[in-house]
């Protein structure tokens, strides 16, 4: 059965102590409600910055022919 798009997946990832002490004290701040949904953001704003605005072409970008 197909998933659907916005069913969440379970991922396990290795992640140096410093990065998880890091999630922890976002959480104890309450900036998240947990480590999975700071990564969750985390990844997001990755994949936007890195892929999404990278491949939409730029409204300043001016096409050249030579």
């Amino acid at each position: 059965m197909p998933s659907s798009k916005n069913e969440l997946r379970i991922l396990t990832v290795h992640l140096p102590d410093a990065y998880i002490k890091g999630l922890d004290e976002l959480v104890s701040k309450r900036l998240y409600p947990n480590r999975s949904e700071a990564i969750r953001v985390a990844v997001r704003d990755l994949l936007k910055t890195e892929l999404w605005e990278r491949a939409a072409p730029s409204p300043r970008t001016v096409k050249m022919y030579g």
